[in-house]
């Protein structure tokens, strides 16, 4: 078996054993209800840390937009929902939602992409900070409506939509979507989480993989070699982006009312998933994920701890940093697991 064949099956096999583990957990009364409701946002954190590992680990592009590709994802699956709820069953309708959220997401990356590519490094992150920020104002600033002769809009009150006796408005400004349909539980949240590994850890492998790695390593001497640049920027944005508005379908289906906000959409949000990245290892999918499911559950945990939480919760930042990074651990592990490794062949031989 090909060693990337070994680890990519590792990787589903620790988000499976979880999955087990945590079930095992739940059915037997020993997860208490709080920590039930921190099952999905894990799963959709974990998402959105594979799609930014994508741009920033295998691109090599850094990104600090892709909470906007969320949001967009978010209000888009959103607003399918709750326009088709009373005309369209549960499991259907959560599936188009998805696709919807899924394709709107990767037509704006896609967009987005044809001009912020042809920048790099602060640039590019500037850039992509600003198109956050702005999708994140003009969803709060939208009203739309919907009745039996279409769909209305207007950027001013939900007065001024003119709506019919039968109508009703789904997007109100800075209310954003009430009633929306929550759809979203650990079990989908688990399986878009693997869907988006496989995706994501097949792309990495293939052809297309080696020539986006290529560009990363050396974009002149990529291109040299006969690698359209522009091409494959643009499938690992794209991609990448699509993979972001999943996590979005996930959120906007796992919550009752969906506002675009700083708390889910903000600049500290594109930060904090910076840092499960870079926490986890740029470029390696599966720390994201570890990294994201750590970060995110462990500040819950501490709450009886009460104000020294976020100390303890600085320190394991700290130390992880260390961990990941220090070339001086770095040596140890690679020498030590090392000779395990080598160990273990022998035995077999």
């Amino acid at each position: 078996m090909k060693k990337q064949t070994k680890d990519n099956l590792i990787t589903y096999g620790i988000v499976i054993g979880a999955f087990v583990l945590v079930q095992l957990l739940a059915n037997t009364g020993h997860l208490s209800s709080h920590m039930k409701g921190l099952l999905v946002p894990v799963t959709y954190y974990a998402v959105i840390a594979v799609a930014l590992n994508l741009c920033v680990g295998i691109l090599g592009e850094l990104s600090i937009g892709h909470c906007g590709f969320m949001c967009v994802g978010a209000f888009s699956s959103a607003f399918f929902s709750k326009v088709t709820q009373d005309s369209i069953p549960t499991g259907p309708r959560f599936l188009l939602a998805f696709i919807i959220g899924i394709l709107v997401a990767a037509a704006f990356g896609f967009l987005i992409g044809i001009p912020v590519l042809r920048l790099k490094g602060d640039y590019l992150a500037i850039v992509t900070l600003a198109f956050g920020e702005i999708i994140k104002n003009v969803l709060a600033a939208f009203y739309v409506g919907v009745d039996s002769k279409g769909v209305h809009f207007s950027m001013k009150s939900a007065s001024d939509l003119g709506l019919l006796d039968d109508g009703k408005v789904i997007i109100n400004g800075a209310m954003g979507i009430t009633g929306s349909p929550q759809n979203s539980n650990f079990t989908i949240g688990i399986v878009v989480l693997l869907i988006s590994l496989f995706v994501v850890q097949n792309l990495i492998n293939s052809r297309q993989g080696r020539a986006i790695m290529a560009i990363r390593d050396n974009s002149i001497a990529a291109e040299a070699s006969g690698i359209n640049v522009t091409k494959y920027k643009m499938m690992a944005f794209t991609i990448s982006a699509a993979i972001a508005g999943a996590s979005g379908v996930l959120f906007s289906h796992n919550i009752s009312s969906v506002t675009a906000s700083s708390q889910y959409f903000g600049y500290n949000v594109s930060i904090l998933v910076l840092v499960y990245v870079v926490l986890g290892g740029i470029g390696n999918i599966r720390g994201s994920v570890i990294a994201a499911t750590i970060l995110y559950m462990l500040p819950e945990m501490l709450r009886f701890l009460n104000k020294y939480r976020m100390l303890i919760y600085s320190i394991v930042l700290i130390v992880m940093m260390i961990v990941n990074w220090s070339p001086k651990i770095i040596e140890w592990r690679k020498r030590t697991f090392g000779k395990i490794s080598i160990g273990r062949r022998k035995e077999t031989a």
